[in-house]
């Protein structure tokens, strides 16, 4: 099986409709949605957005499944750097699930992280790799996926990091 992870743009706002579709077909489709409370006039309501916007990503073996992904409507492209489409390793697909499972507050990075290599050496994410910052005071630690530029953080106690040497 030569199935790797790659990441598709997508139509503004067809996320959702893309991941169902893929997911129909017998695609395997990763769409992480993280919660966020919304403000209208008149209530407050929690929804479902995706962390990514804009992507959602695919398990397939791209020499079958590629045209199958392009013909899904809402489908774009797929993310490609100097005309070659780059998998996404799939290391950083499980960590990426772990940190939605782990209930931490997940936020969106749109900057590379400057800040210090670290290992996380207890707690949920033990054994991640990632980069450390501060915001506000508080430790966030940096997961960067380079396929799509973007990245995700989640505050975490400073206790349970180890500089990576």
């Amino acid at each position: 099986m030569d199935n790797s992870w790659y990441a598709v743009y997508v139509k503004s706002r067809h996320e959702k409709s893309v991941h169902q579709d893929l997911c129909d077909k017998g695609i395997e489709s990763s769409l992480p949605l993280i919660t966020q409370t919304r403000q209208w006039s008149d209530r407050k309501k929690k929804v479902e957005i995706p962390l990514f916007r804009g992507y959602v990503f695919v398990n397939i073996d791209i020499s079958k499944n590629k045209l199958g992904v392009l013909q899904t409507d809402g489908v774009v492209k797929f993310v490609t750097f100097c005309n070659k489409t780059v998998s996404i390793p799939e290391e950083q697909m499980f960590w990426l699930d772990k940190i939605l499972l782990s209930k931490l507050i997940v936020e969106h990075e749109q900057d590379f992280p400057v800040g210090t290599d670290v290992d996380v050496m207890f707690g949920p994410l033990k054994g991640l790799r990632g980069r450390v910052k501060t915001k506000k005071a508080k430790t966030r630690l940096v997961v960067w996926f380079e396929s799509i530029m973007q990245g995700v953080s989640v505050e975490i106690d400073p206790t349970w990091l180890t500089a990576v040497k």
